[in-house]
């Protein structure tokens, strides 16, 4: 592929929305590069500053329009793909002010998915593997216009604090009991 026939391909995504990808998606965009030529367009892509690698084959488009505020969960739902995933325990809290500390550059999440934790240059995003029921995932979480991965409610997120082991003395009290 060359570059302005990449961009272009680029250009059509980010139109649809489409800005995170991983390198299986970059390879249906472009179906006829063969696996070498395809593996230099990427490394060229990259060096270009066309596409920015966040994590091992996982890729942000650099001049992408629709960009949102909320790129480290567009990276989380990539990383993800296929698994039911979704933003709990230390980054839901500090967001409904159950605990004060603001998680800087780490998003919490729970998944049907593999454990893992990832540093991009977005932040971190740190996964932890929950064996409930889609149906019960469903009823303990929340769609919110705007963002790309559904959140816990407090309950749920107070609950995931406490279920995986993590530090609760952050937890303001008053708060708890109002939920």
């Amino acid at each position: 592929m060359n570059k302005i026939e990449a961009i272009n391909k680029l250009t059509a995504l980010d139109r649809v929305g489409v800005y995170v990808l991983s390198k299986g998606d970059l390879a249906k965009a472009f179906p006829y590069e063969k696996e070498k030529a395809f593996e230099k367009s990427l490394q060229r892509l990259v060096s270009d500053g066309i596409l920015q690698r966040v994590a091992k084959g996982i890729y942000v488009n650099t001049m992408a329009k629709s960009k949102r505020g909320q790129v480290i969960e567009d990276i989380a739902a990539v990383l993800r793909r296929g698994h039911f995933s979704y933003v709990t325990r230390e980054s839901m809290l500090s967001e409904y002010g159950v605990i004060s500390q603001v998680p800087m550059s780490r998003i919490t999440l729970m998944t049907t998915g593999a454990n893992g934790v990832y540093q991009t240059p977005y932040g971190t995003v740190e996964f932890t593997h929950t064996k409930r029921r889609l149906a019960e995932l469903i009823q303990r979480t929340l769609t919110v216009k705007g963002r790309p991965l559904r959140i816990a409610t407090k309950q749920a997120a107070i609950a995931d604090l406490m279920r995986s082991g993590r530090n609760t003395s952050m937890i303001d009290m008053k708060e708890l009991a109002d939920a």
